[in-house]
Parts: C-alpha cells; sequence; structure tokens
C-alpha cells in the first residue's frame, strides 16, 4: 500500500513539475513576442560605428535593415544576393509566412528601398571575359 501511495504521489509531483515548465514556457514566448513586437514600428538610428563594423552599405534605412534582418541571420546573407525590389518584397513575403518573420510595418518600404537600391541586380555577368589568351581549335 505504501509502494502504491508513493507512485502516486511521484506521478503528480512530476505531473506538477510539467504543468509549471510548460507555464514558465508559454509565459516566457508571449514576453519575447511583446517585446519583438514593438521593434517592426520603432526607428533606432545606429550609430557610424555599428553601421561600419555591420558590413551594409551606409545608405538611408540601413538603420532599419540591420536592426530587422540581422536579428535571424547574417548580414553576409543579405548583401550576397541581388534582387530587384519586387524580389526583396517577395523575400521578405516569404520568410513572414514560412520563417515567423513579424511584420516590419512602416520600416518595410524603407527596408526594400535600402536593398534595392544598395543589393539589386546588377548587369554584368558572374566572371569578366577572358581577355589576352590565344585561342586554338582542338582536334
Amino acid at each position: 500500500m505504501q509502494k502504491r501511495n508513493l507512485i502516486t504521489f511521484l506521478s503528480l509531483l512530476l505531473a506538477a513539475v510539467f504543468l509549471t515548465v510548460l507555464f514558465v514556457a508559454v509565459t516566457n514566448s508571449n514576453k519575447i513576442e511583446k517585446e519583438i513586437t514593438p521593434l517592426a514600428t520603432t526607428i533606432i538610428e545606429l550609430d557610424e560605428k555599428t553601421i561600419a563594423s555591420s558590413g551594409f552599405v551606409n545608405d538611408t534605412g540601413v538603420s532599419q535593415v540591420i536592426q530587422h534582418c540581422t536579428q535571424c541571420h547574417s548580414s553576409t546573407l543579405v548583401t550576397q544576393n541581388r534582387l530587384s525590389e519586387a524580389g526583396w518584397k517577395a523575400t521578405i513575403e516569404w520568410m513572414q509566412e514560412t520563417q515567423n518573420l513579424w511584420d516590419l510595418g512602416k520600416n518595410e518600404e524603407r527596408i526594400i528601398a535600402y536593398l534595392a537600391k544598395n543589393y539589386g541586380p546588377t548587369k554584368k555577368g558572374r566572371r569578366q571575359p577572358i581577355k589576352g589568351v590565344e585561342w586554338y581549335e582542338l582536334d
């Protein structure tokens, strides 16, 4: 009988611990969501040193790009891409639908304009033509 009471007690204790951990996790995730949401509407201008160390071109909108884009990935992931305005907008929408990117609010237009201007498509190919080589035919 004592063994049965001990097992019941331990089961209830384990259930209580599980529910407490679950409650704390849910409470903290709500706090995190509430902390991230204001960032979408807040514009914080960053100092020159922070911008220079980011790897981004210093131009209008760079602070918003740093604040939003580098929350999830490095600046290199952004700067290696060359997309049009429509391409950047589609990428942001894809991240919002599939990667849990928050609503960028009034910063979205500024971010897209910055990215399209500074990391838009380039007209040259992947490499420049090879020059100064004497070509010959293979038999």
